[in-house]
């Protein structure tokens, strides 16, 4: 097994699947448009796929917690793009909703078994898993573009043609589940069997996960309104916002191996929230263009952390690295989608930026939490030589 051919594997095969996350609330315009669908009726389909994947992945992740389950790689892949595409082939809101939901439920059962897979193909590398995240983070920002490439000059009825990246990435499971096989469920026993769970510490974590998914959900929710508000309503000025959050999250997610690697993943991801703070400020009282600049770094500061909170996560739980995953990587963030309503009612009833403000506080928060936790110690397993020992035989 060789970890510089799996990781970029896995990497862009969670690119395939994050795409779907990202589809849902790209195909909205299109749905409101072509099926009148009021902006309640329209949300109700992002909740159904947020809600449900979100809370699923901690699921899955206890399933895979108690037996290794490779084969979910392209079972779930394949069901996240199958949903998406028969989305739009039928009028009946119900059965739309109910693909949707599928595709949701494809992506929940993704994540877990990746991470955990992915988590022994890098060895105990921080940067490793920084690319592997990097390719879902990817993947979310690509999905508007493609749902734009094929409906945008058409209609619903072209959705099926959304299933292709789903078949890259099923296709791209073969050669992993072959390089990982036997050797990867080996490796996971091995790694759950040896230390001992930190529950407080994972508590805390995933606390600072979730106030981490607030500001990023909320910003992302209304960065493109807010920037067309402070631009003399320019369309373009909040798109380029919009990207620029999307754009410095794939720049951070790479800084953050890359600082993890030279300094402890605990001490990076706090300098990282100290820097949100001043960002998210810039963001919404900083006039003028010098406001986009704010915007990257507040994108690079919410995603140095990203991919070595889950990695914490999994070290702070090593007997359950399924489960640890599930949830810094599912159910933390859908409390994010959660608080987005909020704000756009305190929006309505006061204004857009006294309703971000609020979101200052989230990093602050993240801070404190992350202040006393430990750095734990990467279990050995992660490192040592059963699992290298096969890739001499397949390179």
């Amino acid at each position: 097994m060789r970890r510089n051919t799996s990781i970029p594997l896995l990497a862009v095969g969670h690119a395939c699947v994050d795409i779907y996350q990202g589809a849902v609330a790209a195909l909205i315009p299109f749905f409101v448009a072509e099926r009148d669908y009021s902006y309640a009726v329209a949300s109700g389909l992002v909740l159904a796929a947020s809600l449900l994947s979100s809370v699923a992945q901690p699921v899955f992740g206890l399933l895979t917690d108690r037996w290794a389950m490779p084969w979910l790689l392209p079972v779930s892949t394949l069901l996240g793009g199958v949903g998406i595409a028969l989305s739009g082939l039928n009028g009946s809101y119900g059965l739309t909703l109910t693909f949707v939901a599928i595709s949701g439920v494809g992506v929940a059962a993704y994540h877990p078994e990746s991470a955990r897979v992915a988590r022994l193909a890098s060895q105990g590398s921080h940067s490793a898993m920084s690319w592997f995240s990097l390719g879902g983070n990817i993947g979310f920002a690509l999905a508007p573009i493609m749902v734009s490439l094929v409906i945008g000059h058409g209609s619903l009825h072209w959705t099926p043609l959304l299933v292709l990246p789903a078949l890259v990435g099923t296709a791209l499971c073969v050669p992993v589940l072959q390089m990982l096989g036997r050797q990867a469920a080996g490796a996971s026993k091995t790694t759950s069997a040896q230390g001992t769970d930190d529950v407080a510490s994972f508590v805390k974590l995933s606390l600072a996960v979730v106030f981490r998914s607030v500001v990023f959900v909320g910003l992302s929710t209304f960065i493109s309104l807010y920037t067309q508000q402070r631009m003399n309503g320019s369309t373009t000025a909040g798109t380029v916002a919009l990207f620029l959050l999307f754009l410095g999250g794939a720049a951070g997610s790479v800084l953050g191996g890359y600082l993890a690697n030279r300094f402890d993943r605990v001490r990076v991801s706090r300098w990282s929230y100290l820097v949100s703070i001043v960002a998210v400020a810039g963001v919404i009282y900083v006039p003028g263009p010098v406001m986009f600049l704010f915007v990257a770094l507040t994108s690079a500061g919410l995603y140095v952390p990203f991919s070595l909170q889950v990695t914490l996560g999994q070290d702070y739980l090593p007997s359950r690295v399924g489960t640890a995953s599930g949830v810094t990587l599912g159910l933390t963030v859908s409390v994010g989608g959660l608080i987005s309503p909020l704000l756009g009612r305190l929006a309505d009833s006061t204004s857009l930026q006294t309703a971000l403000t609020p979101l200052i506080a989230m990093p602050a928060l993240s801070w404190f939490l992350l202040r006393a936790l430990p750095e734990p110690a990467v279990p050995k397993p992660q490192a040592a030589t059963p699992v290298p020992a096969p890739a001499r035989q397949d390179a």
